[in-house]
């Protein structure tokens, strides 16, 4: 395996502006080979790199390109923007044993406007929501020493994510834990400018970050994973 850490390329962000102001297939099509050579590319080679280096800090997080690496093509069946590409590229890491969408995750972004790298759960299913909830009630203060860490502070600021108004029901008002029992989604990451994506410190950044969210990953995934005999 190569030791220079892998990163993005100016081409890399060059493509994705133009895709932006010329989001058509025709377009698509004439510069298909350019999106293999500096967008599918070396994004592969980052997925690739992070299932070598997970074994060291996050053995229970899948990285592979088939599993990973979200498709260009936009999902236009119900929704009015018709444009037919993302004008970003993607990759999620999920936790072995639960489906791909379900559960607690890393995830990164390159787009023309940021790069965004992070991870938590986004939209979790109702039973999975009031099981983590159960599981935030009765650990707070184990979430409390990950999420109010000088280490997570640093990097991802708070935990973010939509939330309620009022602790929701079956909780006291006055519970311990009733700030993040309010949460619907549980999110936390950096909002780095588009050109982190190409200097040499990207790779080093993702795995910092990475490491810094993993603790929230297991704690939110602790009360869903199959319990082993």
């Amino acid at each position: 395996m190569s030791t220079a850490a892998p990163r993005f390329t100016a081409d890399t962000l060059k493509f994705l502006r133009a895709l932006k102001r010329n989001n058509r297939r025709e377009w698509f099509n004439a510069h298909r080979d350019d999106y293999e050579t500096h967008v599918r590319q070396p994004m592969t080679v980052v997925v690739e790199r992070l299932a070598h280096d997970f074994r060291d800090f996050a053995p229970e997080l899948v990285a592979s390109p088939k599993v990973s690496m979200y498709r260009i093509y936009r999902d236009t069946r119900f929704s009015e923007n018709k444009t037919p590409y993302k004008t970003h590229i993607a990759a999620v890491f999920p936790p072995r044993g639960l489906p791909k969408h379900e559960g607690a995750g890393v995830y990164f972004h390159v787009s023309p406007d940021e790069v965004w790298i992070g991870g938590g759960m986004y939209a979790p299913q109702t039973p999975q929501l009031h099981a983590v909830r159960e599981h935030i009630a009765a650990n707070v203060r184990q979430l409390r020493s990950i999420v109010e860490s000088p280490g997570f502070r640093r990097r991802v600021g708070a935990l973010e994510g939509e939330r309620l108004q009022r602790v929701p029901r079956g909780f006291p008002k006055d519970h311990p834990a009733a700030d993040y029992l309010k949460f619907r989604q549980f999110l936390a990451g950096a909002d780095l400018p588009p050109e982190t994506a190409t200097s040499p410190r990207f790779y080093g950044t993702l795995l910092d970050v990475f490491q810094q969210i993993v603790p929230l990953v297991r704690f939110l995934n602790h009360p869903l994973l199959p319990r082993k005999q």
